[in-house]
């Protein structure tokens, strides 16, 4: 398996909470990022990549993510394989739930092979702009209302991505 970069932007440290969880169970592969900490020079050696952020508001960016994805998105990514992950809270933001992975898979669809969606069986949610087509575009995880789940949701997703991080 080739190197990993988790990027993440983490306001409250679940999301830097779920990055560590994920990183975990690559078993020394993933190197951690806080995008307010980087440069998108950081990414130049890795092959994957996998980008975190927890949504803000009503289907807003995490703010860190808003400073560092237009520099991200201008980046060469052809010979890179992404999977993007989101926190959201699913019965407050019910109409919104973790929109902010929409907003990044938005900022580098086309660019870069984008993987690890998501059945949205099994979620509890109204609307979402990151449902296309049946399946979230990346991993939602809702640690407000649903973090009895989180562990099983990042361990069947990470053994997915296995798969496809060869």
């Amino acid at each position: 398996m080739g190197k990993i970069a988790i990027l993440y932007g983490s306001s409250g440290g679940n999301t830097e909470m779920v990055a560590k969880g994920i990183a975990d169970l690559f078993d020394g592969d993933a190197d951690l990022y806080n995008v307010e900490d980087i440069s998108v020079n950081v990414i130049k050696p890795y092959k994957y990549l996998i980008l975190g952020a927890s949504t803000t508001g009503i289907g807003d960016l995490q703010d860190d993510w808003e400073s560092f994805l237009p520099s991200f998105a201008k980046a060469d990514l052809a010979d890179k394989t992404v999977a993007i992950f989101a926190l959201g809270d699913s019965a407050s933001y019910s109409s919104s739930f973790a929109e902010a992975m929409k907003v990044m898979y938005d900022a580098i669809e086309g660019k870069t092979n984008i993987v690890g969606s998501v059945a949205d069986e099994g979620y509890t949610y109204d609307d979402t702009l990151a449902v296309v087509d049946g399946r979230f575009v990346g991993l939602p995880i809702d640690e407000d209302n649903e973090y009895d789940l989180t562990d099983d949701r990042i361990g069947a997703w990470v053994d997915e991505l296995k798969k496809i991080f060869v």
